[in-house]
C-alpha cells in the first residue's frame, strides 16, 4: 500500500531518499524503483527491517529496481545517524503519531534534508481516527501505539516549526477506513472475526490487482473519508 503520490514530487535520476520509519519497506522499495536512486530505510523494529530486506531483495531479483542502491539501518527518527542535508527526499509515512517527542523527530527529519529538498509526511486523518478511538478504548495502544490525533493545522504547524514549507496535501486510502472501524468495533487485537478477515482479504486483493472500479471508488471517496492525511513540503534553499 503506497501512500505517497510521486506525481506530486520533482523526481530526477540519482536522488538520495530516506524512508524514515520504513516498517516492512513498502516505500523504500517503491523509491528503489526510481532511476538510479539510493533508497535508505530506517526503523526501530528489527523484525520489520528483516521484512524490508526481503522485499528489496525481491525487487532486485525481478528487475524492479531503477539501477540504484538500497540500504537499511536500525535507527530512531529522534536521532538519525546521518549528516546534515544529505537527502533529496525524506518520506515519513504513518510514523509521527507513534512518537511522543514528535517535535524532536520533525527537526531531525528536516536536518537531514538538503536545502531545496522535498519531504512527504502522512498521518492518520483526524476524524476517522477519532472514530477508532471511540469504538475501542484500547485502539491507541494497539498496532504500535498511537499517542495523538493530528488535525491538519496541527501537523502543518509542527512541520513549519522545523523549517519546512507546505506545498500541497491530499487524503488517501478511503477504503481502509471502514476496515479499521470494523476492526475496532469487534476489538482491535482480535484475529478470529470472519468479517474482519474477509475485509482484509478484499483490501489485499485490491492492493495487488488494482482493479479500475475500486481505484476509481477510492479516489472518489478520499476527500470525504480518506484514512490518511498526506502533506508535501520542501526545505527552503539556503
Amino acid at each position: 500500500m503506497i501512500t505517497v503520490d510521486f506525481r506530486r514530487l520533482k523526481i530526477s535520476p540519482g536522488m538520495r531518499i530516506l524512508d524514515a520509519g520504513c516498517g516492512n519497506g513498502r516505500h523504500t522499495a517503491a523509491v528503489y524503483g526510481l532511476e538510479k536512486a539510493t533508497a535508505i530505510g530506517v526503523d526501530l523494529s528489527c523484525a520489520d527491517l528483516c521484512d524490508a530486506r526481503e522485499r528489496l531483495r525481491f525487487h532486485h531479483r525481478v528487475g524492479a529496481s531503477g539501477g540504484g542502491a538500497w540500504g537499511l539501518a536500525a535507527a530512531d527518527n529522534r536521532s538519525l545517524p546521518f549528516a546534515d542535508g544529505v537527502f533529496d527526499l525524506v518520506i515519513c509515512a504513518e510514523v509521527l503519531e507513534h512518537i511522543p517527542a514528535h517535535a524532536r523527530a520533525a527537526n531531525e527529519l528536516a536536518r537531514v534534508l538538503k536545502s531545496g529538498g522535498q519531504m512527504v509526511v502522512s498521518v492518520p486523518r483526524s476524524w476517522p481516527e477519532r472514530i477508532c478511538w471511540r469504538l475501542a478504548p484500547d485502539y491507541s495502544a494497539a498496532n504500535g501505539g498511537h499517542v495523538r490525533i493530528y488535525r491538519k493545522r496541527d501537523l502543518l504547524d509542527l512541520l513549519a516549526s522545523a523549517g519546512l514549507v507546505f506545498d500541497s496535501a491530499h487524503y488517501a486510502h478511503s477504503l481502509h477506513s471502514p476496515y479499521w472501524w470494523l476492526k475496532c468495533l469487534v476489538g482491535p487485537q482480535r484475529s478470529d472475526c470472519r468479517s474482519v478477515q474477509l475485509y482484509h482479504r478484499f483490501l489485499t486483493w485490491d492492493i495487488m490487482a488494482k482493479p479500475p472500479l475500486t481505484r476509481a471508488l477510492d479516489r472518489l471517496l478520499n476527500p470525504v473519508m480518506g484514512k490518511s492525511l498526506v502533506v508535501y513540503l520542501h526545505k527552503p534553499a539556503g
